[in-house]
């Protein structure tokens, strides 16, 4: 029994050690060594930088930033006669939105924002206020174009209306309820979309850009922006009690409007 005993021990005792030796690889495989990986700089591929510097580069606040101080805010009023007989009058004052297409002082607006008026003021984004004239109107259409005595004014970048998506960003800048220079976005839900289908009454004939960038009373007339800051639509009109259903004009029929009333052509 003895003899068996010291032949089995050295056994036993080698086994062990084998075991031990196994545990000791196995640890030293699976416990991370923190000190060699810290020190090996870290790279990031030419993809990820890219992301990295599109979030850092906010692309509304630049197009914000680059048309926003050619968005003015339009206030107008007129005189309207009482139609009681008693010979009274009123006035009747209204406020939107318009940007300047040129720098000589030519601005861009809708026609319902200064139909009829008698007095038209216009107010930069540096809160000058300037006396304007409505130059000419397009009732049909809803644009106008107001002419302000002034030079060296910042302008609008044109887009084309033309090749316009669904799905595209869509920047809207404008003055609702007297908030000037206010900005919402969203995205171009639909083109071509008829007058006569969204009861638009004499502007049966024309197509709008839906978008749902929020829309209020006091944006109408000021301009739609794709993410490079130009101007692709003319803010219009809205669909009482949805959410999410603004339209605008082309730019591209809203400027070939302008340049017939600029040229006394409109009507």
């Amino acid at each position: 029994m003895s003899a068996n005993l010291s032949f089995k021990n050295p056994l036993v005792i080698i086994a062990l050690i084998s075991i031990g030796a196994i545990a000791l690889i196995a640890s030293t495989q699976t416990v991370p060594s923190r000190g060699i990986t810290s020190d090996i700089p870290t790279t990031e591929s030419p993809s990820v930088r890219g992301n990295r510097r599109n979030l850092d580069n906010n692309f509304i606040a630049n197009a914000v930033e680059r048309t926003g101080p050619a968005v003015v805010r339009i206030d107008s009023s007129r005189t309207i006669d009482s139609s009681d007989g008693d010979f009274s009058r009123r006035v009747a004052r209204g406020t939107g939105s318009g940007f300047i297409i040129s720098a000589s002082g030519l601005i861009l607006t809708n026609a319902h924002v200064v139909d009829g008026a008698d007095r038209v003021t216009v107010t930069l984004k540096n809160g000058r206020r300037i006396a304007g004239r409505v130059l000419g109107e397009d009732r049909s259409m809803d644009v106008a174009v107001v002419r302000v005595r002034e030079g060296n004014l910042p302008t609008v970048s044109i887009g084309n209306s033309d090749r316009l998506r669904p799905g595209e960003w869509a920047i809207a800048i404008g003055s609702p309820l007297g908030l000037d220079n206010s900005v919402t976005v969203g995205i171009i839900s639909g083109t071509g979309r008829s007058g006569r289908s969204l009861g638009a009454g004499g502007t049966q004939t024309a197509s709008f850009i839906q978008t749902d960038a929020a829309i209020n009373p006091g944006n109408s007339g000021g301009p739609l922006l794709n993410q490079r800051g130009q101007v692709i639509g003319m803010n219009t009109a809205i669909i009482q009690g949805a959410q999410g259903l603004g339209f605008a004009i082309p730019i591209n029929e809203a400027e070939r409007i302008a340049n017939g009333l600029i040229d006394g052509r409109g009507n």
